[in-house]
């Protein structure tokens, strides 16, 4: 198996906006481990034109989407700040191929944190604040038919992400109880609270600590961390505007568009 080359088809299927078919179509015996040396690859390429690693973002931290890809594990992604947005940013559908919209509640950190061993009451030592954000996902894989394997590789489906709100501190904030309320054109779509991520977004930061530790890395003080999506992921149109609404955090919003944005 040639890891540089499924590595260079994801960033070829990225700038041209066509999809491949899915990896493990191809190569069945494709390993996680695998998997994220294509995710690594591809991020390698990404900075030697200039992109940043600016935060991680995790996925499947809910039973359902771990029992759907027959896995016991959440996965990750790379943040890069081409892939950051400011709140009530218009983006046009123009730069993606399927894209999907997940709310979810970011982490930013005020000190490294680096496993094995690393729980929920050490993220909260090294949070700095969190804001409510969106994540755009956007599989390269055709027709989102992916395994937990294809999405790793394609560094956790991610394209975009969009913080709002206001910075706030964890004191004395209970996220499991947070209650969360999505909008799509003004109206109630979906409503959450973030026990649905791993039952606390502070175990999943924690679980991707030490999950890192495995290859000797670790979260660094001022990385932006995505915990995971609180309620199902949405498809998007033209014309559409969503807000998600957390309780004591405030609001994020997006609009899309075609053409140009």
């Amino acid at each position: 198996m040639e890891v540089e080359n499924i590595a260079r088809n994801l960033l070829v299927a990225e700038r041209t906006k066509k999809s491949i078919e899915p990896i493990t179509t191809r190569f069945p015996a494709l390993s996680k481990e695998d998997a994220y040396r294509i995710q690594l690859l591809q991020i390698e390429e990404k900075l030697k034109a200039g992109m940043t690693v600016v935060g991680k973002k995790i996925g499947l931290t809910s039973q359902a989407m771990q029992e759907m890809m027959g896995v016991n594990e959440p996965d990750y992604g790379h943040l890069l700040d081409s892939m950051m947005c400011i709140d009530g940013v218009v983006l046009s559908l123009d730069h993606f191929l399927q894209p999907k919209l997940e709310s979810e509640i970011a982490f930013v950190l005020k000190k490294d944190v680096k496993g094995p061993g690393v729980t929920a009451l050490d993220i909260v030592k090294a949070t700095d604040y969190v804001v409510p954000a969106f994540e755009l996902i956007d599989s390269r894989i055709a027709g989102w038919n992916i395994t937990f394997e294809d999405t790793v590789a394609d560094n956790g489906s991610s394209a975009r992400a969009i913080l709002g709100g206001v910075p706030t501190q964890l004191e004395g904030m209970d996220l499991a109880h947070l209650g969360m309320n999505v909008y799509k054109n003004g109206k109630l779509i979906d409503h959450a609270t973030g026990a649905a991520v791993m039952g606390n977004p502070l175990e999943a930061v924690a679980w991707l600590a030490n999950a890192l530790s495995q290859f000797d890395k670790c979260l660094l003080k001022g990385e932006i961390i995505l915990s995971g999506a609180l309620a199902k992921a949405v498809s998007v149109q033209a014309g559409d505007t969503f807000m998600a609404e957390f309780a004591h955090l405030g609001a994020v919003e997006v609009s899309f568009t075609e053409g140009d944005d």
